[in-house]
């Protein structure tokens, strides 16, 4: 990346310049390399490169320029040393845990996370010996007293999925490395448009770039930024043996995103904050979560390390599933998806569907109740977005 002088681009700069190394073709936008394997000048040279000894291009498993470039970006936006692009968000994560855990370590997590990851830790890593304690996400008291002497890493998503939960990073961070632990933050709900996790002390950040970082809903992809050392060697050695493997097409994909990283946020958040304080004026609604509102738990965090509200909102409706349902199904506009992060806004039920995994104990822990919907807010208009939730919030109970 070319700089002026020592100062360093700003976020819009890099988000549009970084990682792209122009061919001799003098193409301006960055290239798609759909090859699976590299050719080597001789023998010689591809001993080299497999060796490690020379470095350059060897199987799109683990090495691809287009890959690379996404991972140089996105690095470059997080302010981190690496970056492994990964087949998806969960890969990620599986990544994480298959690089940097063994048999008999422990890891402990905060309640609120997305259906698939708790699903992951207690299902599967439990299989091969590596336990999981779980805590509220805001309680640094909790924390501290689920760390045992096997403890190798906390986990967490701030805001959480679905209920936008945040805990303060910095002083988690410093609690982690007290007790010898490293600190994993899933950075889904913000990307580094908003929040910089390590920047407040965090050692390894968790993407799912199918969400913002795509911010069309157009691909499946996931990415870990950290140190060279984690993520550059361990993380990156379970990648090329294992092979979730992003795609060269879909991190091209991403890279389109990245340039419009920034502008996309700042008008999620926008709307966002539009529909929460609208929705907290329905009769039919219950309770309203978004960090932007002051009635937020941890509305004090945002604007210490959380740049605006994000994009997600998510509230409890009278009447319970039926009432929550009768919302959703009405909606004309809104697409009925599990997904988020799309310029389309996007609602869901999460106790039937990202979280309709987990046990009825297990969501009543995280918050998540039958009348709690889930709203991604998109870029239209937000009086039809209003409109369109208004049909729907017409017929619960009271009104």
């Amino acid at each position: 990346m070319t700089q002026s002088g020592s100062t360093r681009p700003g976020f819009a700069t890099r988000a549009v310049r970084t990682g792209h190394r122009r061919t001799h073709e003098g193409e301006h936008g960055e290239p798609i390399f759909t090859t699976s394997s590299f050719v080597f000048d001789s023998a010689a040279e591809a001993a080299a490169r497999f060796s490690g000894e020379s470095p350059g291009n060897i199987y799109s498993r683990f090495t691809n320029p287009t890959v690379r470039a996404f991972e140089e970006r996105l690095a470059a936006l997080e302010g981190s040393e690496s970056c492994v692009a990964t087949a998806s968000g969960m890969a990620a994560i599986l990544a994480v845990c298959m690089g940097l855990l063994q048999t008999g370590d422990h890891l402990v997590a905060s309640r609120s996370l997305f259906g698939s990851t708790t699903l992951l830790f207690n299902k599967y890593l439990s299989r091969f010996g590596i336990g999981t304690s779980y805590c509220d996400l805001s309680d640094l008291a909790a924390w501290d007293a689920a760390i045992g002497p096997q403890t190798r890493l906390l986990f967490c998503e701030t805001p959480s999925n679905p209920i936008t939960e945040m805990v303060d990073l910095r002083t988690l961070a410093e609690l982690a490395h007290r007790r010898n632990c490293l600190l994993v933050v899933d950075n889904c709900f913000c990307t580094p448009a908003l929040q910089r996790p390590l920047e407040l002390g965090a050692d390894l950040v968790i993407h799912s770039a199918t969400k913002y970082l795509d911010g069309q809903g157009r691909c499946v992809g996931g990415a870990v930024l950290g140190d060279r050392k984690r993520v550059g060697e361990e993380v990156y050695g379970v990648l090329r043996t294992a092979g979730p493997t992003l795609s060269p097409f879909n991190a091209w994909v991403f890279l389109k995103g990245l340039e419009t990283l920034e502008l996309r946020m700042a008008a999620h958040s926008q709307g966002a904050a539009g529909l929460a304080d609208w929705l907290a004026a329905q009769p039919g609604v219950a309770h309203v979560y978004y960090p932007g509102r002051a009635d937020h738990p941890q509305h004090h965090l945002v604007g210490v390390q959380q740049r605006g509200g994000g994009g997600i909102v998510a509230f409890d409706v009278h009447g319970g599933r039926p009432g929550a349902w009768g919302v959703i199904d009405a909606t004309r506009l809104l697409s009925i998806t599990a997904n988020l992060g799309d310029t389309k806004t996007t609602i869901t039920h999460p106790a039937s569907t990202t979280h309709g995994r987990l046990t009825p104990e297990q969501r009543a822990a995280s918050g998540i109740g039958e009348g709690l919907i889930r709203v991604a807010v998109g870029l239209e208009c937000l009086v039809d977005i209003q409109a369109d939730l208004a049909r729907g919030l017409a017929l619960l109970p009271g009104q």
